[in-house]
């Protein structure tokens, strides 16, 4: 839910998204971010995905390339908006839905707001980096112009699933590295 604080819409009231309202929309995104992930995965990249969708239409992709990419800036928020953002010809993506694996950081939450993203739906908290409402809440925050109220809990186990799934390779990688 989005709304603009010139309005003077219940700024200062924060509003309850209830949980398991998802439609199949929603989770057939969220699969597609998921699979987003997975590709960051298999190239050992942290397996955050994310997909902005425009009129039941995927309009920007993303997935983790910090590594890779030698960028702090390539996160999969910001590939995802980038390509959207391209696909518009704007930098506002109003009407546009993010879904997104993980919780975004703070420099992920601000590009959503400074985009203007109309929706967040979110797989998993990230209750040290997340910046929607699980550490600090950039998106949510009701002094800005924009905000946003993040959705969590949407297919949480996958999106668990595949940052387990990584961490583990990573830890194993590592012991057998020491045993040579």
């Amino acid at each position: 839910m989005c709304k603009d604080n010139n309005s003077g819409n219940n700024v200062n009231k924060i509003e309850e998204i209830p949980q398991n309202t998802f439609s199949k929309e929603d989770y057939f995104f969220m699969a597609e971010a998921i699979n987003e992930a997975r590709v960051a995965r298999f190239i050992e990249e942290v397996p955050v995905g994310a997909v902005v969708v425009y009129d039941g239409k995927i309009i920007g992709r993303g997935h983790n390339l910090t590594y890779k990419g030698k960028s702090a800036l390539k996160h999969a928020e910001l590939m995802a908006i980038k390509e959207a953002s391209s696909w518009m010809d704007d930098f506002r993506l109003e009407e546009c839905t993010m879904y997104v694996t993980m919780e975004p950081c703070s420099m992920c939450a601000g590009a959503i707001i400074n985009s203007r993203i109309d929706r967040l739906v979110v797989g998993i908290r990230d209750h040290k980096r997340g910046a929607c409402g699980s550490n600090t809440n950039v998106c949510g925050d009701r002094s800005q112009l924009h905000f946003v109220d993040a959705e969590f809990g949407l297919m949480e186990e996958e999106a668990l699933f595949e940052i387990q799934t990584f961490f583990r390779y990573l830890r194993q990688k590592k012991k057998n590295k020491s045993k040579k």
